[in-house]
């Protein structure tokens, strides 16, 4: 069950949606999760000084392009399907927004059972 946020500069409507569906297909093809599995916040920010920062860190350079994508999930994915998973999120994004790969930043955080209640308080996953 992983939980996305999604951050863009000066995103419409149209291009967070098109990001949120391809960060999901990708997660169903790469990982496996169900289709039905769909738990995302996608923000658009207006471009202030201090809404989204960032630089030609590795040699990678990015412009106002730019979208973070963290993804909190259990654990126990390969570093093959991580590989996998971030290879098609960029394949997509592209396809769906035009958001070009160097300008796709993503991170994995991953947790145990325990860690998720999916909603009524309850543990759900927990053994």
């Amino acid at each position: 069950m992983p939980f996305v946020r999604i951050d863009a500069l000066k995103a419409d409507p149209d291009r967070l949606n098109g990001l949120g569906r391809a960060v999901h297909e990708a997660m169903v093809d790469a990982l496996g999760i169900p289709s039905d599995d769909l738990f995302q916040v996608l923000t658009s920010h207006d471009g202030a000084p201090s809404t989204l920062r960032y630089d030609d860190y590795l040699g990678i350079h990015r412009d106002e392009g730019i979208v973070y994508v963290a993804i909190t999930m259990r654990s126990g994915r390969t570093p093959a399907q991580k590989r996998n998973l971030y290879g098609r999120i960029a394949e997509l994004a592209q396809k769906y927004t035009g958001t070009e790969p160097r300008n796709l930043f993503v991170t994995l955080t991953e947790n145990e059972p325990i860690d998720w209640s999916i909603g009524n308080g309850e543990a759900q996953y927990a053994t």
